[in-house]
């Protein structure tokens, strides 16, 4: 009889073991779940906050020093239609208003500014 109590009690120690066992398997599957999904979460929130934190912080036109540094590639201190690049270029002839061929600081400082691209809104 002893051993029969014994046995019963093993076989339920055994079925609580399995049981718990399963349990754990699913707590740790939900657990991992949540953690994935947080963890998701947690980048897309991040990377947005990127993103507007980029757009916050517009780049300021540069200036003619800037230009000067960027451009000038015989260092001559003026900038010409074939240095320049981008809305300069473009509008060379109007930015030139004196007609000599350089882009002066003064004729840059009147140049009429480009125009900005209208964002598309969802």
């Amino acid at each position: 009889m002893f051993f029969l109590t014994r046995f019963y009690t093993s076989l339920k120690k055994e079925q609580h073991l399995k049981l718990y066992n399963i349990k754990l398997n699913k707590m740790k599957s939900s657990t991992l779940k949540v953690v994935l999904v947080f963890g998701i979460a947690l980048f897309m929130s991040s990377s947005a906050f990127a993103q507007s934190k980029d757009r916050q912080e517009r780049k300021e036109p540069p200036t003619y020093a800037q230009l000067l540094k960027e451009m000038d590639k015989n260092e001559d201190g003026k900038l010409s239609e074939d240095e320049i690049k981008g809305p300069l270029k473009d509008d060379f002839a109007k930015i030139d208003t004196d007609e000599d061929g350089f882009i002066s600081e003064e004729e840059f400082k009147n140049a009429p500014k480009p125009e900005r691209k209208e964002r598309k809104r969802d």
